[in-house]
């Protein structure tokens, strides 16, 4: 005969199979969240959604070889294939189209040998396309993968190309990528207009939080373009991008940006580090650790560490380390102290959601003039990077970094708000 089984004990059968499923779906839920979809850049986005806007018309394509899908074809190898779009001209950047070029290296004009389309240097005797250049284009395409700090050259590229297009009359289109260091990070000093060059035209900050397509909206936007002109712009937006994401938590393959970019904390590092190109301290060109290793053969990198640990930088570890700088033809042809022994230091990451790289290079150049304030020399170059002559003076002047970072403030916070109606995630 069979048992009936009582309420309270249906109840509790019920209860004990809710928990079990509950419980089994704690690891589920946890993959869930942390297996996020994958961003799908610009590029993509356009195939699939908007290619109404270059076909039928010769596109001339301002990219290197950065600009892949998702899957890693290459913008140009991807839009020749498609019926009805001609490309008809390329344009590189600095480093060339195949990323080949060292930094400042002089890159000619020339038919690229695997499309046979002709390609013209944007780093060479003009660095904005001229009427000829683009005689044969009925729009222009924009593709390139930003590091995310100001005096990153594709940045100024990005707003010639711009003008030139406004001026021809062309419609513009940026194929929106990530910023690989996030775009809630902002840091560092405004630049100055009147020391606007090719390593900062706009008066950003050096570590800017925007992607390349919200910073062409604000070049366009804010009337930085010369001579009052605005560009026929469209971004194409990327999806599943969010303003917190590091680059490695986009599901995209990392591509070094340059020659000495070759990973994601380099990237990291380079805001801040950068600033040590513009002194005669080796920036660590001509290592493997470009911006990751620093020091010269006048300096003492035990000291130099005792100092900077006496500052307690967030969320870096660095330790004393030599290294003789050796020309690398990829990478970094006849660097600074070329064959001579340095001492300095070597970065690394500990937390990168804490670590301002830009505070910390302001730490870092303060702490080798305390120690050095004989030997420590700034090129003109220094200005142009960091965009002001105040912070080269702050440092000469031993102000403290706190107060020299704390100064930064007010800027930031009003460039904040201006970029807000041009954040398109």
């Amino acid at each position: 005969m069979q048992r009936m089984i009582s309420r309270e004990e249906a109840m509790n059968k019920l209860v004990s199979k809710s928990l079990i499923l509950f419980f089994l779906s704690i690891p589920l839920f946890l993959n869930c969240s942390e297996n996020r979809p994958p961003v799908i850049p610009g590029l993509d986005v356009l195939l699939t959604e908007h290619l109404d806007l270059i076909r039928g018309k010769r596109v001339g394509i301002v990219t290197n070889y950065t600009a892949v899908t998702r899957h890693g074809t290459s913008i140009v190898d991807t839009l020749s294939s498609i019926p009805g779009v001609h490309v008809t001209a390329l344009f590189g950047p600095e480093h060339g189209i195949r990323g080949n070029r060292s930094a400042g290296a002089y890159v000619e004009s020339y038919v690229d040998s695997l499309t046979g389309i002709r390609v013209y240097s944007l780093y060479g005797k003009t660095r904005k396309p001229t009427p000829a250049m683009l005689d044969s284009v009925d729009v222009l395409l924009f593709d390139i993968q930003d590091i995310g700090a100001r005096f990153y050259t594709y940045i100024s590229t990005m707003g010639l190309a711009m003008q030139a297009a406004a001026e021809n009359h062309l419609p513009f289109i940026v194929l929106d990528r990530p910023n690989p260091i996030t775009g809630d990070i902002v840091e560092g000093p405004i630049l100055n207009p009147e020391l606007k060059s090719f390593v900062g035209m706009y008066p950003i900050p050096i570590r800017h939080g925007l992607t390349i397509g919200e910073l062409a909206q604000m070049i366009n936007g804010e009337g930085w373009l010369e001579n009052g002109v605005r560009a026929d712009l469209t971004v194409v937006r990327m999806k599943n991008w969010r303003r917190p994401m590091w680059f490695d938590q986009t599901g995209l393959k990392w591509i070094k940006t340059s020659p000495n970019m070759p990973d994601l904390e380099t990237a990291i590092l380079y805001p801040g580090m950068c600033l040590i190109e513009g002194t005669n301290v080796s920036e660590g060109r001509g290592t493997r650790k470009p911006f990751k290793v620093i020091g010269a053969p006048w300096i003492k990198g035990d000291s130099l560490k005792q100092v900077i640990d006496s500052f307690h930088p967030l969320g870096l570890m660095v330790k004393a380390v030599e290294f003789a700088p050796q020309s690398i033809s990829e990478m970094a042809p006849h660097p600074k102290y070329e064959g001579e022994v340095c001492s300095g230091l070597e970065m690394k990451l500990a937390n990168r959601d804490i670590f301002r790289s830009v505070s910390f290079g302001v730490t870092l150049l303060s702490a080798i003039h305390q120690l050095y304030p004989d030997k420590l020399a700034f090129k003109k170059s220094f200005d142009l990077l960091s965009g002001t002559e105040i912070l080269r003076k702050q440092i000469q002047n031993g102000i403290p970094p706190k107060e020299i970072i704390s100064g930064w403030s007010k800027s930031l916070s009003d460039f904040k708000i201006m970029r807000e109606k041009y954040l398109l995630y």
